[in-house]
């Protein structure tokens, strides 16, 4: 099973930016479909944020974030990334990588993947 490590979490005051990354273990990650959630505090949930198929060509993203994030890939390491701007106190949460073999298109809105990242901590202070 692939494994993801994610990185480039932090505290950010509002309106600032951050960028994460995400790498995978396998040669396999130029077939995965891959995006990002997260989970909110208190929130037992994790919420769909953005993804994008292996090919790199389509990019999906939930409403409350499109104009200000943007996720890519970079086959060459294995790595897919989203860049934050202008944060807002209501993006803090567990950002969690993830990977799957099946293409879901803009209808990745649950949770399920066949791999998971360990998360990393996002902090958008107001």
């Amino acid at each position: 099973q692939v494994k993801l490590v994610e990185s480039g979490g932090g505290l950010v005051e509002e309106g600032g930016s951050l960028r994460l990354s995400c790498t995978a273990s396998e040669n396999t990650f130029g077939s995965l479909f891959m995006g990002w959630f997260r989970q909110a505090p208190g929130k037992s949930r994790r919420e769909f944020v953005a993804a994008i198929a292996a090919e790199g060509d389509r990019r999906y993203y939930t409403e409350s974030v499109k104009g200000r994030f943007t996720i890519s890939r970079d086959s060459a390491n294995d790595t897919i990334f989203l860049r934050m701007r202008r944060l807002k106190p209501e993006d803090t949460g567990v950002y969690y990588c993830a990977a799957d073999t099946f293409d879901y298109g803009a209808a990745w809105l649950e949770p399920h993947a066949d791999a998971w990242g360990q998360g990393t901590q996002v902090t958008v202070s107001s």
